[in-house]
């Protein structure tokens, strides 16, 4: 059992990495995909918005599928999905953007099923291990990140069409992720089909998961902005060249790598609250260095600061709610899923907005007082220490939730 637990965790680590290259490389090419298609800067707007709203209708639907369909099974065929919507928006011709509006709303949909059932499998897998490695998870979806915003710089470097840049990347991914969800592990700590039963008990009451879904919409609005307008901010701000405009999203999935691979081991030291004080403390910095940065190389450092301090947030909020609700899990972290959405939903169009109205130095300053909201609610990480003890990780005896295996 021990064996198909760690097979689970490296072949779902590498389901984290393909959706992290995958995201990296759209976001980072907007203005090349702005430019190939034609597509206004008032009209820009509407597409990013677009997209969370069909990823959150998604994240709905994997929430009613995973009643009769296990979480593995929707991540395996949703990821193929996305690599081909992903392969589509580089695919279409100049001024086809009925072609660009499909393309993306089929990446938006297969998003938010794959975002929920992997995130499922990630809680599931901490439970049965017993200790914090959710955030290792998302420091593979940052490595991926990582690479995506390379092989972006590459394409604006060398004037690589999209879908020259797109192509050999869906090639090696698309096998390689069919490949690795053969080990994929539900709850019950059972690879690809095995494990938790579809529909498992379990009650949701969302109002004790309202202070999760808060936390996580301000995290993803402050994650928006730095996905959707740190090229556009540096170009056009900060006077930087369009070469150098790719680099603040990678030098962000840089920092979330380092914090988030270092992450667990902070979370099992100090507790999930002090964690998530911590970085939202940091996260809030890195806005303020950004929206007064003088020039391209001080932005730098702000969304440095900024991967350092948002990136122990997400996947926390996932942990606390597999915690909260460990008899519906995958149904908490399905509806918490939604939020992560409004969070991208709100922020791109409100950032763009004040951008366009006021300033896009004055609209940084809006995710972070919303991100220092969020220590207002960091008690809702806490352990409940009655039954486990001292807000810290769970005892691995005592981590008996729906499909532990006490492993």
């Amino acid at each position: 059992m021990t064996d198909v637990l760690r097979r689970g965790r490296a072949s779902l680590a590498f389901g984290f990495f393909a959706q992290g290259a995958a995201f990296a490389l759209l976001v980072t090419r907007i203005p090349a995909v702005q430019d190939r298609y034609g597509v206004s800067d008032a009209l820009l707007p509407v597409f990013l918005a677009a997209v969370p709203i069909l990823a959150g209708v998604g994240s709905v639907t994997t929430e009613q599928l995973v009643k009769r369909v296990r979480p593995s099974r929707l991540l395996r065929w949703s990821q193929p999905v996305v690599l081909l919507a992903l392969l589509g928006v580089g695919a279409g011709g100049p001024g086809e953007v009925a072609a660009l509006a499909v393309a993306l709303g089929v990446f938006g949909l297969a998003v938010g099923a794959l975002d929920a059932s992997m995130n499922m499998l990630g809680v599931s897998l901490q439970r049965s291990y017993g200790r914090s490695i959710m955030l290792s998870f998302h420091a593979a979806y940052s490595l991926g990140g990582i690479v995506g915003a390379s092989l972006s710089w590459a394409g604006a470097h060398w004037h690589l069409a999209l879908w020259v840049s797109y192509l050999p990347v869906v090639a090696v991914l698309l096998p390689a992720t069919l490949t690795a969800s053969r080990w994929y592990v539900d709850g019950g700590g059972v690879a690809g089909s095995g494990g938790e039963e579809p529909g498992g008990g379990g009650t949701l009451v969302f109002k004790l998961l309202l202070p999760l879904c808060l936390v996580m919409t301000f995290a993803y609005i402050g994650d928006s902005t730095v996905s959707n307008w740190s090229a556009k901010y540096l170009k056009d701000v900060l006077g930087s060249s369009e070469q150098l405009a790719t680099v603040p999203y990678n030098v962000y999935m840089v920092t979330t790598l380092v914090g988030r691979t270092l992450g667990d081991l902070g979370v099992r030291r100090f507790g999930a609250v002090a964690v998530v004080r911590a970085g939202a403390v940091v996260a809030a910095g890195g806005f303020a260095v950004v929206a007064a940065a003088p020039g391209a190389w001080a932005g730098m450092l702000g969304f440095t600061l900024l991967g350092l301090g948002l990136c122990v947030l997400v996947p926390q909020t996932f942990a606390a709610a597999g915690r909260l609700f460990p008899g519906a899990s995958d149904a908490a972290i399905a509806r918490l899923n939604i939020f992560n959405y409004v969070g991208f939903l709100i922020g791109s169009p409100l950032v763009g907005a004040l951008g366009d109205g006021w300033s896009y130095r004055g609209a940084m300053l809006v995710p972070m007082v919303l991100v220092l909201v969020t220590l207002a609610y960091a008690r809702s990480f806490a352990t409940q220490p009655d039954r486990y003890g001292g807000g810290h990780e769970r005892p691995r005896t005592a981590d008996v939730g729906r499909g532990s295996n006490g492993l």
